[in-house]
């Protein structure tokens, strides 16, 4: 099943294997083997590689929920033994993993040096997607998704502001806008504003936050991103906070896990409590 997953992940035999530390051999095997005990065709031949099949992409979305329901049961019960030395699966929008985890998670790993920790980085999208397959126990983000079955343990005040270079005029209907790729939740943010005051400026579509701040930075228009992100380009003068309707707005970080957190999430929730943050549910 793990090597399905890589497969399907990968696009790839080769790099499912390079993955794995495996033969491609031993990928193609294992699959054969799989697709066999099924009964269906999980992969057919594109060209010189292969894709999933209409049954393969379904059976790929209950392993990947499978093979995390799994390490979720692992992590909850050595929590559950003693949450100290248990493991927490964090997921993180890149914004909060660059400015609000690293401080947290040092002060954390200092007082609990025995927990495993692993975090994933990724636009909005894909974290959610992580929570939802039990590939992540706790999630650092903005507000869930409606219908994610996930519970708001912690909330810390944050807003988003739009910052243009001291230089740049600003008009909300011509100044260019640099924005993060689709599927970003500023993304989402900045579009669902300017569809707000009917407003449709010139857009240029940046891959990072790094990269979209440094745009706005070198004069390229404005941008709508976390305080916390740019609040050293703002105290020396890189930046400024543009006087536009309707903002800042409020969007505080959530610190959100499936129904049932185990021991060691709500241990790491704890220390964001005590950290400033508020107690959720």
């Amino acid at each position: 099943m793990r090597t399905f997953v890589a497969l399907a992940d990968t696009g790839s035999v080769r790099a499912a294997a390079e993955r794995l530390y495996v033969t491609e051999s031993a990928v193609s095997a294992s699959v054969t083997a799989l697709a066999r005990d099924l009964g269906v065709p999980l992969v057919e031949r594109a060209g010189r590689g292969v894709v999933l099949t209409p049954a393969g992409r379904v059976y790929a979305d209950y392993a990947r929920k499978l093979l995390g329901l799994h390490e979720e049961a692992r992590a909850a019960a050595r929590g559950e033994h003693e949450p100290g030395t248990g493991r927490l699966r964090l997921a993180a929008v890149t914004t909060a993993a660059d400015q609000v985890l690293p401080g947290l998670l040092a002060d954390f790993r200092r007082s609990w040096p025995r927990v495993e920790l692993a975090l994933e980085v990724g636009p909005s999208r894909r974290i959610w997607a992580a929570l939802s397959a039990h590939e992540a126990d706790l999630v650092l983000g903005g507000r869930p998704p409606a219908g994610t079955r996930a519970t708001v343990l912690a909330t810390r005040s944050n807003e988003l502001v739009l910052v243009a270079a001291p230089g740049v005029p600003f008009d909300l209907r011509t100044t260019p806008w640099v924005m993060r790729e689709p599927g970003s939740g500023t993304r989402v943010a900045a579009e669902a504003y300017l569809a707000e005051y009917e407003a449709a400026p010139p857009t240029l579509v940046l891959g990072s936050n790094g990269a979209v701040i440094a745009g706005a930075a070198a004069g390229l228009g404005a941008a709508l991103v976390h305080r916390d992100a740019v609040r050293h380009d703002l105290a020396a003068g890189r930046l400024r906070v543009v006087d536009a309707p309707g903002t800042p707005l409020p969007r505080p970080w959530h610190a959100v896990a499936g129904p049932a957190p185990a021991a060691t999430t709500r241990l790491f929730v704890r220390h964001l409590v005590d950290s400033g943050w508020t107690p959720g549910a």
